[in-house]
């Protein structure tokens, strides 16, 4: 097949240009150009996706892949322009869509919606919701032909956020770590490849329609994730579970610094992936992912753009000890 990818040189359009490239697909790369770094065989086209479409004109792919989507203005403006160039247009949301969460939720539960839908500021309390409003934009351009995946967090090697990637470095680093919840508590997270497989997948299959796309295939808790990369990082850990109680007494529910971590009573880790499992998604072993996030990881020389102060980490496990005798 003929692919248009917009994005296509960071985190999960990365993966995608090598799933997509792996399996023998032509590939054409829409991008500013910031990042120089393109694999062989690969066009590139370079433009604005706002305002800066006008080099895609009077070309045809099979289908385009949007990855960078962000605000429904600009999403408009491709996905009308592409409506007669593409077959079908794949649009990568986010599970963030959803006004809320409960376990075993699936792509039929109600959609967010922002108080002021002319917003173009992208922030925590927007971002759901901005992503609704692109998803109803190329649903309304293309219908049937309309894909819309909605992965959960994201992660493994060329992650940018660091969320997934803090706690590998953190369990290596050793010592007692503060970590969030309870060991039972559920756990969910896709690595960008297997996403990647699946969004090539779908597209050649021609599908349409939402798929939630998260894993593992079945069920992991944080206790099984911690368990695992002390084994494959070789750190010395010891883990304090601080009860959700404690962690939002401290608002660390917003301010990031546990990263992946959500109240357990949200469901934000317990939704369905029926339906992406009955489309064909798969996804490799824990095991693997860390370790190749952790060999990824350790060939750069950059501070983590996510996780905590370990000053901080120390004076959070002083009061949870101090709580616990008194």
């Amino acid at each position: 097949m003929r692919l248009l990818i917009i994005g296509g040189t960071q985190f999960v359009g990365r993966h995608i240009v090598d799933g997509a490239m792996a399996r023998g697909h032509q590939v054409t790369l829409f991008n500013r150009g910031s990042n120089p770094e393109v694999p062989a065989g690969v066009e590139r086209i370079t433009g604005d996706r706002d305002g800066g479409l006008e080099p895609l004109r009077g070309r045809t792919w099979d289908a385009v892949i949007d990855t960078p989507g962000y605000v429904p203005r600009v999403v408009r403006q491709s996905a009308e322009l592409l409506a007669d160039a593409v077959s079908r247009y794949v649009f990568i949301s986010t599970i963030s869509v959803y006004a809320e969460f409960e376990a075993g939720m699936d792509e039929t539960a109600p959609l967010a919606r922002l108080r002021d839908p002319a917003t173009e500021e992208v922030t925590g309390r927007t971002y759901g919701g901005l992503k609704a409003l692109c998803e109803a934009e190329v649903q309304r351009v293309y219908g049937e032909r309309a894909l819309i995946v909605r992965p959960g967090f994201v992660v493994g090697p060329y992650d940018h956020t660091d969320r997934f990637t803090y706690w590998l470095v953190r369990v290596a680093r050793g010592g007692e770590v503060l970590a969030p919840g309870s060991p039972d508590a559920p756990i969910q997270f896709i690595d960008a490849r297997d996403l990647a497989e699946f969004t090539v997948g779908l597209v050649e299959a021609g599908a349409g329609g939402a798929y939630n796309a998260t894993g593992p295939e079945s069920s992991l808790t944080w206790g099984e994730f911690f368990e695992t990369t002390q084994r494959l990082s070789l750190g010395h850990a010891v883990f304090t579970w601080a009860d959700d109680h404690f962690l939002m007494d401290h608002r660390l529910d917003r301010t990031g610094e546990l990263p992946l971590w959500v109240p357990s009573a949200s469901g934000l880790h317990g939704v369905s992936i029926a339906k992406a499992r009955a489309a064909g998604l798969r996804t490799r072993p824990l095991a693997e992912t860390v370790a190749d996030t952790l060999e990824w990881r350790q060939e750069l020389d950059a501070p983590l753009a996510a996780g905590m102060d370990p000053d901080r980490e120390a004076e959070l496990l002083r009061e949870w000890h101090t709580q616990g005798e008194q």
